[in-house]
């Protein structure tokens, strides 16, 4: 069975003190820090580049979980594997050779994931299947944090883990996680979770811990 993981967005944060808020969410217990990674074209939002990325990397020892929604994303892959990612998730719908932009975050030496938006099918990923170390469900659409959860994605998350059967690939989710809506996901068979709003509601160390508990113990507790 795959551990639990409680990934916190830092697109949720406090930009002015994003050092001190990555260093809180490890504090809190986060087990990775997830970067939401966005270019205006593939979605309708910009956030951050490498040099962020960079930047906070000596802030904490626990993996950078990447979620680049730019397209195109190869050209940029090397740049954000020398920024201290651990795992490169690409879009499958940002690009025409995701085997490519597969094989080349592999090449890297990181770990390599897909994600899908709400709208997509499985069979997108069928065949890349055995390339990845994670697959990523988007339960929003993506761009903007604080979006409600669509519902319709639960059913995508169990057929993904059938698809996934025994490999030794996480099943993250993204978009409106909250302690409500974690146990349908977990009991579809998701393992990982990225929060932002609901997670670094509070404003202190003591806040964020209480709400990737909430989420952790949810989660948990609904596991199939």
């Amino acid at each position: 069975m795959r551990d639990i993981k409680i990934a916190p967005s830092i697109l949720a944060s406090d930009f002015s003190k994003l050092g001190e808020e990555v260093r809180a969410v490890t504090e809190a217990g986060a087990d990775w820090i997830h970067l939401d990674v966005m270019d205006g074209h593939f979605v309708p939002n910009i956030s951050y580049g490498p040099d962020v990325i960079a930047a906070l990397r000596a802030h904490t020892e626990i993996p950078f979980d990447c979620h680049l929604m730019i397209a195109p994303a190869d050209p940029y892959l090397e740049a954000f594997a020398r920024a201290g990612c651990d795992t490169i998730t690409v879009h499958a719908e940002a690009g025409p050779h995701l085997h490519r932009s597969l094989q080349a975050i592999r090449a890297l030496g990181k770990k390599a994931g897909v994600t899908l938006n709400p709208a997509t099918p499985v069979s997108a990923i069928e065949h890349v299947i055995d390339m990845v170390d994670l697959v990523l469900v988007m339960s929003v659409n993506p761009g903007f944090g604080g979006q409600k959860f669509i519902d319709a994605v639960v059913p995508k998350i169990a057929a993904i883990d059938a698809l996934i059967g025994d490999r030794p690939i996480d099943l993250e989710v993204d978009g409106g996680v909250t302690a409500a809506t974690a146990p349908a996901c977990a009991k579809a068979g998701a393992n990982a979770f990225v929060a932002g709003s609901a997670i670094f509601k509070g404003g202190t160390v003591d806040a964020y811990r209480a709400n990737i508990e909430a989420i952790r113990a949810a989660a948990t507790d609904n596991r199939p």
